[in-house]
């Protein structure tokens, strides 16, 4: 009798465990960030403290983890839309594409859309424009993701509760003949300007869009600062992160589905910026810590993913000596980007006579400890000597990459330091090197081993009901 009550019970038991399903799902995208760029990362900040070894970060230390394959339908390395997709829908598609199969016709619906049909509250969030390529995967459904106003409309008829960026890329038609602002509004978004004015909102708002401050987006509405250039004053994507939780659970639906992406590791990677994309990656982990915080209030019902839809750059970690020098990044005070705009604006302020080698000597040795902290070889110091020469006399091209232009100094000073620290980088665009998958919470021990990146959203469908 003890044994048949016993078997019962254990039958009961998985029953249950069965039927256990992620209430609140979290899901973080990094884009463009590969395994190197992790492992970069948390070698960084070891290295800060004075170790050879690893920091480990929040999402790393995961129980769960995998490599993801990136591959797009038709490219050997995917672009940031196409992976987008596959990560939000669980379908291929071709590079460019959002929410389209591969004949660029037939309508495909992501992971979130899903929650919303089974009612779950739904927030898709990024640290760069809400229309650009990975967030407007989880809502829009165009062949290009240049369409960025009509990208805008499909995010006001998705319907989602909770959308957060910078900004719009292009809020007005090139006729003028609408606005995504006051369209937005008529379907009753509540618009709000930076953490502080959504503080103010929040509680009457049925629907919200969150964006940084119009000053910051007249500065650059395509994407929030960089972490390292960062003011006390702009919209962080903790800023970002915290609200969404905090809004979705207003909503008091069956649960919710948060897509957080840190965009600009990506950007960082695109201009071989070492420096700057290992604190884009911290600044996503600090966002992540946020969500961590959130499992452990709900450890059966919270499933909290994070994986990537590319990696970029093809960053490897050495030079040729089996070393690496990553604790001099800790004097780099700016991006690279950042640092193109501020030694143009200082040989504006100098003049041609004043911006001399040793005024720019001083500043480089002030933003980068080249030449101070950082003692240079005597080739080095003479290619940054006529990488001034070229830029005072207006005789060098600027550097172009996807996301910026960089003048021939401000490239000169980056490539230098990389070369420092013994990091290298393949290119200025994507590979198809593996992305990680870490998962913590509810179900997440299926996101082991090696998958392919159409899997992830399945797989979130299934542990949280949303088939």
């Amino acid at each position: 009798m003890r044994k048949h009550l016993f078997l019962l019970f254990l039958l009961l038991s998985a029953g249950l465990f069965a039927q256990k399903r992620a209430k609140y799902v979290f899901y973080f995208i990094g884009d463009g960030m590969g395994v190197n760029q992790v492992c970069g990362t948390e070698t960084y900040y070891a290295a800060l403290d004075g170790r050879i070894g690893i920091e480990p970060l929040c999402f790393p230390s995961f129980p769960h983890a995998g490599l993801v394959n990136t591959q797009s339908a038709f490219n050997g390395v995917t672009d940031s839309a196409a992976g987008g997709t596959a990560l939000a829908c669980g379908e291929k598609t071709k590079n460019g594409a959002l929410g389209l199969s591969r004949d660029l016709q037939t309508a495909i619906y992501s992971v979130a859309a899903d929650a919303r049909r089974h009612g779950a509250a739904v927030g898709i969030t990024t640290s760069v424009s809400i229309d650009h390529a990975t967030p407007a995967a989880f809502y829009a459904h165009r062949p290009s993701r240049e369409m960025y106003h009509e990208i805008g409309h499909d995010l006001i008829a998705a319907g989602f509760d909770f959308y957060a960026g910078s900004d719009f890329r292009k809020p007005t038609s090139k006729d003028c003949s609408d606005d995504l602002y006051q369209l937005s509004r008529e379907a009753d978004y509540t618009l709000v300007r930076g953490y502080a004015d959504f503080l103010k909102k929040q509680k009457k708002a049925k629907k919200m869009i969150l964006l940084q401050s119009e000053e910051a987006s007249r500065a650059d509405r395509t994407c929030l600062p960089y972490a390292i250039d960062r003011t006390e004053s702009d919209l962080t994507l903790c800023d970002i992160t915290q609200a969404a939780i905090s809004f979705l659970e207003r909503q008091k639906k069956d649960g919710f589905f948060l897509m957080v992406e840190g965009g600009k590791i990506d950007y960082a990677a695109h201009i071989n910026d070492a420096g700057t994309c290992f604190r884009e990656l911290k600044d996503m982990d600090d966002a992540v810590r946020i969500a961590y915080a959130f499992y452990e209030r709900h450890p059966d019902e919270t499933l909290i993913v994070v994986s990537a839809d590319h990696e970029t750059g093809g960053i490897v970690l050495g030079r040729g000596p089996y070393e690496l020098r990553l604790d001099i990044l800790r004097h780099q005070k700016m991006s690279a980007d950042r640092y193109t705009s501020h030694i143009a604006a200082l040989r504006d302020s100098l003049g041609s006579e004043g911006f001399t080698w040793e005024a720019v000597q001083a500043d480089i040795r002030e933003n980068w400890g080249l030449g101070g902290a950082i003692e240079l070889k005597d080739r080095q110091t003479e290619r940054l000597q006529r990488a001034w020469k070229a830029f005072a006399d207006g005789t060098a091209a600027d550097h172009k990459t996807l996301y910026s232009q960089a003048n021939e100094l401000a490239h000169t000073v980056r490539a230098v330091m990389q070369e420092t620290a013994l990091v290298s980088w393949a290119s200025g665009g994507h590979s198809d090197g593996y992305v990680p998958v870490f998962a913590v919470g509810v179900g997440a021990e299926r996101f082991g081993g090696r998958i392919d990146n159409t899997l992830i959203a399945p797989i979130i469908r299934a542990i949280a009901g949303w088939e």
